[in-house]
């Protein structure tokens, strides 16, 4: 969403109070919708959650929301000043690399406190069929082969890397009609997570799954899809996490609210 198309929006609890210390939370996930409950009903926080507007519906935190774009990061830098923000959390996807690098900045320019949460990446147990991939075009080039049928469990934003396979057939899931150009043999479920193991199994052996492509996202949502492969012992081309923070990141929700907590 571009940052002219920004939609402000307000939940019922921490409606913006004067004296209170101004808390930007980057968000979309989980974990940020968590953090957000649970700061919001502090007397001494007024909390903002800004989603990226990807999803159509996107499920609201607790507090103030905004949706849409900052226009980069001149957008960001201008945005925590108007807003007042004294402290920013980053605690988008593992895989929002441009959102956290322009909060880096950002923060660097105006001496703002930045807390990077990030939570652990899945890792492999000894029953898991794992291949390891820097990035989707890597993965790309390992599935496209005939007589593969791939589950493609990535998101929509970067489906386009798979759009010249020809020769494998891919199960697409997304939560919303993706812009980009499917694969030619390709098969399109929209569903929103979180997914529960029966279905992700009978989902797997009714379209004859020989492979999996997914990211490295770590959390709850989509983890039955590992779990059901390891089950049927379906191979997956995991790809792994991009460097997303120049700064010390913390793994848990607790870990954030005791840094924010001794900033305060």
């Amino acid at each position: 969403m571009e940052a002219d198309k920004i939609i402000a929006m307000r939940s019922d609890t921490n409606s913006a109070r004067g004296d209170s210390t101004r808390v930007l939370i980057l968000g979309g996930t989980s974990e940020a919708s968590e953090l957000a409950t649970q700061l919001a009903v502090r007397d001494d926080l007024t909390v903002i959650s800004s989603l990226a507007g990807r999803v159509s519906q996107p499920r609201l935190p607790a507090g103030i929301v905004r949706v849409g774009g900052f226009g980069g990061v001149a957008g960001l830098v201008s945005y925590l000043v108007d807003e007042n923000i004294k402290v920013v959390i980053d605690a988008t996807h593992p895989f929002a690399t441009k959102i956290s690098g322009n909060a880096e900045l950002a923060c660097n320019t105006l001496s703002i406190p930045l807390i990077a949460f990030e939570r652990p990446p899945w890792a492999p147990k000894k029953e898991d069929l794992w291949c390891a991939v820097p990035d989707v075009q890597a993965a790309a080039s390992m599935v496209n082969h005939k007589r593969n049928r791939v589950f493609l469990s990535i998101g929509r934003q970067e489906l386009g890397a798979f759009s010249d396979c020809e020769a494998a057939w891919f199960l697409v899931r997304a939560i919303d009609e993706p812009n980009e150009r499917l694969p030619t043999n390709s098969k399109l479920i929209l569903k929103r997570g979180p997914f529960h193991l029966d279905d992700e199994l009978q989902m797997l052996r009714s379209e004859s799954i020989s492979l999996i492509v997914s990211k490295n996202s770590g959390g709850t949502a989509t983890y039955s899809k590992i779990q059901a492969a390891r089950t049927l012992q379906i191979p997956i081309v995991m790809i792994d996490r991009p460097q997303k923070h120049n700064i010390p990141a913390v793994a848990r929700t607790d870990d954030v609210l005791q840094k924010l907590a001794e900033l305060l």
